[in-house]
């Protein structure tokens, strides 16, 4: 069993750290290109890995999987969009969706995109449109898993997928418009518990079989669990993957044909390679309480304010060593006018304080594991700007996005 642990490490070293923070300011995203480049490379069993980009759409991110041989998920018509920009071809994308709009179907059509449908809707719609048009089946099992009931893509209280009770009416739509049946995907939530997801892979076999369904290949979907606290178990990918074959063993032999099988991770590509650097702007006593306020904000990063997500938070001083002690029980807020502001949350809102060690204004604190779902769901709240992101390439920083101006921000108002 391999264990999970925390620190500032090459690139991302104290000197290198407060050198990018003087020079493209705080807060800042920061990537690792050779995490990224390690975690494919763990996933190579697999025929096809495709990234889910909503994870991190950065164009720049997308060429880097592109390099890598990696093709790529979009859930939206801009996601298309970046994907195309970074130099990925039509056939190289999948979108995936429950619903479409009309302007979005347009698009996909017109570029010949495959469709991971989650909906008989979708099918009705496509193949209306485009008789013969690719697509893919997204099983809701009626079953899920997730680290939050918000990650939790599975199951009656899930939106996503057809409900494999319908799956009759989403074939006879198929046949209906004689659509290109290319595969079946099955993606019930994020974090891993084997048993389960051999209950999973036993479901995906089990519907191919008993309705003898004409595909070329599965995916396995995401999900795939990153470490985010010190000590936190790494995800076994052998095991992983010998569960999925097994899988698509059963599926070849029925079917007397061999079977692709995809696996469509996200974060786990993404996550550890990135961090948030902020700044500390002040330090003050609530009662019994003690709160450390940085310039970063639930508008930069929201997973702690939107599920109650554990990030490992190291001190940097501004200058000089660190001091390891006396450990203090902190909270760590930001700097939104929102009670919710707080990065030291559970999943409801209950604040938990985070023992640090001393820390005072100009120190910065380091937001571990946020190459995903960091930037990506940022937003403008409290009209505050998107940060700057920053990549190291062989060990060099490269600016891939820079900071959002005041003006860009309030550009779209001005109406002539």
């Amino acid at each position: 069993m391999t264990i999970a642990t925390k620190s500032l490490q090459a690139p991302f070293t104290p000197d290198a750290l407060r050198s990018l923070a003087q020079q493209y300011g705080t807060p800042l995203w920061l990537y690792d290109s050779e995490v990224i480049i390690n975690r494919i490379a763990r996933l190579t069993r697999f025929d096809v890995i495709r990234f889910a980009q909503k994870a991190n759409s950065n164009i720049h991110i997308l060429r880097l999987m592109r390099e890598q041989g990696v093709k790529v998920d979009s859930v939206s018509a801009g996601e298309i969009e970046r994907a195309l920009k970074a130099g990925y071809t039509p056939d190289e994308i999948v979108f995936t969706a429950d619903m479409i709009t009309a302007e979005t179907l347009d698009r996909v059509l017109a570029l010949g995109i495959a469709v991971n449908t989650g909906s008989v809707d979708m099918l009705r719609q496509i193949g209306a449109r485009s008789p013969g048009h690719p697509v893919w089946l997204r099983i809701n099992p009626g079953f899920g898993h997730g680290h939050s009931q918000k990650t939790n893509t599975g199951g009656e209280n899930s939106k996503h997928g057809i409900w494999f009770a319908d799956l009759g009416e989403a074939l006879a739509e198929i046949s209906r418009y004689q659509l290109t049946l290319v595969g079946i995907h099955m993606h019930i939530g994020s974090g891993v518990d084997y048993e389960h997801l051999a209950t999973v892979c036993d479901a995906m076999a089990e519907l191919v079989i008993t309705h003898n369904l004409d595909i070329r290949a599965i995916s396995a979907g995401g999900g795939l669990s990153t470490p985010y606290r010190d000590g936190d178990e790494v995800i076994d990918i052998n095991n992983y993957f010998s569960l999925w074959d097994a899988a698509r063993s059963r599926i070849a032999r029925h079917l007397g044909r061999d079977i692709t099988l995809e696996i469509e991770p996200g974060r786990y590509l993404v996550a550890e390679s990135g961090v948030l650097l902020a700044q500390v702007r002040a330090v003050k006593g609530m009662g019994s309480r003690h709160y450390v306020l940085v310039d970063s904000g639930f508008n930069d990063l929201m997973r702690p304010a939107m599920y109650g997500s554990y990030h490992h938070i190291s001190v940097l001083p501004a200058e000089g060593e660190l001091r390891t002690q006396p450990l203090t029980e902190t909270i760590v807020a930001g700097p939104l006018c929102e009670s919710g502001d707080v990065f030291t949350q559970l999943e409801g809102g209950m604040v938990v304080p985070r023992a640090l060690p001393p820390v005072q204004v100009d120190d910065f604190l380091v937001f571990h594991d946020t190459g995903a779902y960091g930037a990506s769901m940022s937003s403008n709240y409290n009209s505050r700007p998107l940060l700057p992101e920053v990549l190291f390439t062989d060990g060099k920083p490269v600016l891939i996005r820079r900071r959002q101006t005041i003006d860009e921000l309030m550009a779209l108002e001005f109406i002539e």
